[in-house]
């Protein structure tokens, strides 16, 4: 995964989300179907395609799916 297209077709393929590029600024709680199985699916998928784990209060505190990808890209 290296461009936020990456991103979206992870989301659309691993999470089976309807959503595009400009849906990543949205906040979380307005994002179609979004829920916190969605949230956990998310960051196992993110830390198995980085390699890299992620900071669970930083995913906590993550506003939205562009936040997410920011803190998965963001070394």
């Amino acid at each position: 995964m290296k461009t936020v297209e990456d991103f979206v077709l992870l989301l659309q393929d691993e999470l089976a989300l309807s959503v595009e590029v400009e849906d990543l600024g949205r906040s979380l709680d307005t994002v179609d179907s979004w829920d916190s199985v969605h949230l956990l699916a998310l960051c196992t998928v993110l830390e198995r395609e980085t390699g890299r784990p992620l900071s669970l209060a930083d995913v906590l505190e993550a506003p939205s799916l562009e936040a997410l990808y920011r803190l998965a890209v963001t070394p």
